[in-house]
This record gives C-alpha cells, structure tokens and sequence, in this order.
C-alpha cells in the first residue's frame, strides 16, 4: 500500500474543495528577500491535504505555486532551476506550436497580463462563503503589503453558476461538469467506478502515485522527472493553468442550427458533442435519453468504457469525453491511456446568462481550467496536441476537438450512427472556435517541506 505524507501535501493537489467561490491572485514577486519574507508568512496558512472533520470544515483554503521565472526571482541555484522539465522552463507561451495555440488562441491576442510575461507565483482562494472570500483575500493583500514581498497584477475571480437558487456544477454551455477526476494510490479515499484504471478482468483500481506526485514510482516503475534536490521535488505537482473564454453565443446558435436537422433533436445532438446529455448522463450507459438516476451514483456515472462502442455508435468517436479519456477506446484494456491521465481543477467566471437569454461573445464568461500531473510533457501536452488538436488516434484524422479544438470555421464533427431515425449519422461543418485561449502558464505546485526551503534560502541542489 502506498502511503503518502498529506500533511506535507498541499491541498489543492489532493482534491477538489467544492467551494463554491474562488479569486486566484496573479502575482510579481519582488526580489528574493523580500518574496522569501511573503512566503514565510504563507507558510503558516497554506492548506494542506490533511482530511477534514466532516463537521469543521475550514471557511476558506490557500494555496500556491510558482512559474519557473518566479523560481528564478526566487534565487533558487542554477543547477535547481535547470533540473526541472524543459517544458515547465519553457513556460507555456513559448509551447504555443506544440499546443496548437495559434491564431484567435495565439499568445499575442492574450489578456494583457499573461502577454507581459509578469507572473510569478499563483495565490490561491478557495471558500465556502463570499463574506470568507474577501476576509481570506485582505489577509493575502495584508501579507503582501506587510513585506512588500509581491506586486498584485490581476486579481481572477471564478465561482460555482447558481441555477434556480443553488449553486450548481453546471458551466456556461449548459453542461453538468466536474466528473471523473482519477483515483490513485495513496489519497486516502475510496477508488471510484471508471475513475481509476482498467484491470485486466474488467474491474477499476487506483491508478500509481507517481502519475500526480512527484517522489513516487509512476505506471511504468519509474520516477518522474524532478527537480533536485530530491526534497524540492517529492510531494510536489505541476500545473497548467488556462483561461479558456467561452462563445455562449456562438455556441447557442449553432447548437440550434444544427439541431434543426438533426433527426434527434437539439439535445441529443449537444449530448453527442459531449458524450453526455447535459444533465451529466453518460451516452455510453443511456444513449436514447437523460437518466437523472444514473448522474446522482457516483458507481455509475463514470463507471463506463468505450470497448463495446468502436464505432461510435452511442457515443461518437470524436464526442469530448471520448477524445479527452479515451479508456479502453485504443485496446490494450485501457493501457496506452494511463499514462495521460490528468487531475482537473477550475471553476467557472463571469456571469451565467439562462438559455433563451440574450448574450454577447464580447464578454466576459469562461472557465480557469487547472491541470495537475507529475509530467505536463506526457500528461497535458499529450492530451492537448495529440487528442484535441489531432484526430488521428480516434481514427479521425485532422478533425479537432468540438469544443476545445482551434478549429477557425474549418473544421467538422461526425456523429456516427445507424439507420434508425433517432440515432442518424450527421455531420456537423464549418466549427467555429466555441473557445478561446486568454492566457496561462505552467507552474510548481511544491510540498509544504519545499516551500520552507524556498521561503529560507536553504535549497541546495549539492
């Protein structure tokens, strides 16, 4: 059995918090004495992985990571500095060829803060109320102000819609959100039906450590790349975080147009972009109809897989969940997935406009899309050039991603289906980009242990 130290962990890589409100602070740091002296004071408020008593719940969290410019300002070593992974050196705009982020998504149309290339460190603010947000926000901007440790650039505020009075996990498309994240060794909680990985006699088990956590053996045996000394890495995780602004109008209107034709209707059609109706039910286990029943049994509403369905005929092959969690759609009992799991984290921003609703693509309404895994080489970038940017391993060939594809009004969707008029082929042409990229970057999620390092001056790579 693996055992892993939570309370050396940050929070924030373990789980999900479900707070529904959420402001990640994007930070310059000042020069090392001063941005060690802010960091010392975070140490003693960064939440941890340690489990909470079900019945003292903290009001808020706080957590941090750095970008590797941040580790710099830091003055972490050299030989620390250079034993990272080449692509969390290389920062994500400069991966921009490699993730297909060109055009309406290229660096140069960004928001202005992530164009500037000033991020140093993330500060997160995770709470349970909005009275608990701005309490724990002033406490930060009070830290700062106290060292001078800081710059504030841009303050992000994401959140959970409220839909008919409660806070939901819907976002901005109409989509219930947020299922799937993957189960592996050592997180103290119980494995989860289709959050894991394939056994060969069907059954699903806790993916390794070392696919999310750094210091811990991966899929293969191995260690994943880590920085040294061998204390700044382990426990740690990396980050990609991506702002993706979301064309509510756009994608309304050509859901409607398209679902004119559609011998399904509207909605069957929005479920087959998806792989889910919008309520969450998966196509694979109900493919006619919605099943509220099946969304409310976490052993049922990821417990599926794409075996029995090669060509796509209840879920299409090149449907969201498909192209992003393939499971055991290439063979090999799941096997060529495992190693690209990621761990999903984010919210929705700006405000929700109810369908029917007049709304404008101009503004401001999308998700902040957060990525944990041990690799953003073989994890995220994978996923994102190879299973959203590229069909070719779905068998589909240059087709993208429906929703997060940079399709520039060329691109195609194909519904496979059967003769039967509630379950037609169709072909979907001319995607426009549903979402647009806004800026991110990649960043150093470190253990509670590292962060005293950094925060004393005490790393040596020797």
């Amino acid at each position: 059995m693996t055992r892993i130290d939570v309370s050396d962990i940050q929070g924030f890589a373990l789980r999900g918090y479900n707070f529904p409100y959420a402001r990640y602070l994007l930070l310059e740091l000042a020069p090392a004495k001063q941005a060690r002296a802010l960091l010392r004071k975070l140490l003693n408020v960064v939440t941890t992985g340690e489990r909470w008593d079900i019945n003292n719940k903290p009001q808020s969290t706080v957590n941090v990571a750095f970008t590797h410019k941040g580790l710099e300002q830091l003055a972490l070593p050299l030989a620390s500095l250079l034993s990272f992974p080449l692509e969390f050196q290389q920062g994500m705009r400069a991966r921009s060829d490699i993730l297909g982020d060109s055009g309406t998504n290229a660096p140069e149309r960004w928001d202005p803060v992530w164009r500037e290339q000033y991020v140093h460190a993330w500060l997160a603010v995770n709470a349970r109320t909005a009275e608990a947000l701005e309490a724990r926000s002033r406490e930060m901007q009070q830290f700062i102000d106290e060292t001078g440790g800081a710059r504030l650039l841009q303050s992000q505020d994401a959140g959970a819609i409220r839909l008919h009075g409660k806070f939901s996990t819907s976002e901005h498309f109409g989509y219930t959100d947020g299922f799937g994240n993957p189960d592996f060794k050592g997180a103290e909680r119980d494995c989860v039906p289709g959050q894991g990985k394939l056994t060969k006699r069907g059954e699903w088990e806790a993916l390794a450590t070392g696919e999310f956590l750094l210091g811990y053996a991966d899929e293969a045996g191995e260690l994943p790349v880590s920085p040294i000394p061998h204390l700044l890495g382990r426990n740690g995780t990396f980050m990609v975080y991506r702002k993706l602004h979301q064309n509510v109008n756009t994608f309304r209107a050509y859901l409607d147009a398209k679902g004119k034709h559609y011998q399904g209707g509207k909605e069957k059609l929005a479920a087959k972009f998806v792989g889910r109706w919008r309520d969450g039910t998966p196509l694979e286990l109900s493919p006619d109809m919605a099943d509220p029943t099946i969304v409310a049994d976490p052993n049922q509403n990821t417990n599926f897989t794409y075996g029995e369905d090669p060509a796509g005929i209840r879920c299409p092959l090149g449907a969201h969940i498909r192209r992003t969690h393939p499971r055991d759609a290439f063979g090999f009992n799941g096997g060529l997935v495992n190693r690209r799991r990621i761990m999903r984290r984010g919210l929705a921003y700006g405000e929700y406009v109810p369908e029917g609703q007049p709304v404008s693509d101009s503004d401001e309404r999308g998700i902040i899309f957060m990525a944990l895994n041990a690799s953003i080489f073989r994890q995220f970038e994978f996923v994102q050039q190879q299973w959203i940017e590229y069909g070719n391993d779905a068998r589909l060939g240059n087709d993208k991603d429906l929703l997060l594809g940079n399709h520039e009004g060329k691109g195609k969707f194909v519904v496979q289906g059967t003769a039967d008029h509630a379950n037609p082929p169709f072909i979907c042409g001319a995607l426009p980009n549903f979402v647009e990229l806004r800026g991110g970057d990649y960043f150093f999620l470190p253990s509670l242990t590292a962060l005293a390092m950094i925060a004393t001056g005490t790393v040596d790579p020797r």
